[in-house]
């Protein structure tokens, strides 16, 4: 057996006696692109690919582990996520500056510190943010 994720996919939806139909509607998708990912002309996304292995109960390594191709995918996606324009560091460093121009002890320690915390958090920060509002 050729152990693409479009293979593995087929493989386990047939086990379970599930239709590309029944399958593409579990994961409001078209049944097109249910067809796509088992004949590995595209990929479905994280999101996706975490609700296809609680419904097959398996996991995501198991479904992508030997296909290379999805996991650079994968990783390129997760990389593009800000690339060099993070916002959270320019927006640390504006509270950072900000915090050693003002006079006032208390609110230049505050600045300071909200902007460290910024260049650190923010990306965790908006993630639980977005999932909140889901």
């Amino acid at each position: 057996m050729n152990d693409e994720f479009g293979n593995k996919l087929k493989t386990l939806r047939e086990e379970k006696g599930w239709s590309q139909d029944k399958l593409a509607k579990e994961l409001n998708v078209s049944r097109q692109a249910v067809y796509k990912w088992e004949t590995n002309k595209g990929y479905p996304d994280i999101k996706n690919l975490i609700i296809i292995s609680d419904i097959f109960s398996v996991t995501i390594d198991e479904l992508i582990k030997s296909d290379e191709e999805l996991q650079n995918k994968i990783s390129i996606d997760e990389d593009e996520l800000y690339g060099d324009n993070d916002p959270g560091f320019y927006i640390g460093l504006l509270l950072v500056v900000l915090g050693i121009f003002l006079f006032d002890d208390s609110l230049s320690t505050t600045f300071m510190i909200l902007g460290l915390m910024s260049i650190v958090f923010f990306n965790d920060f908006m993630k639980s943010l977005v999932s909140f509002f889901k």
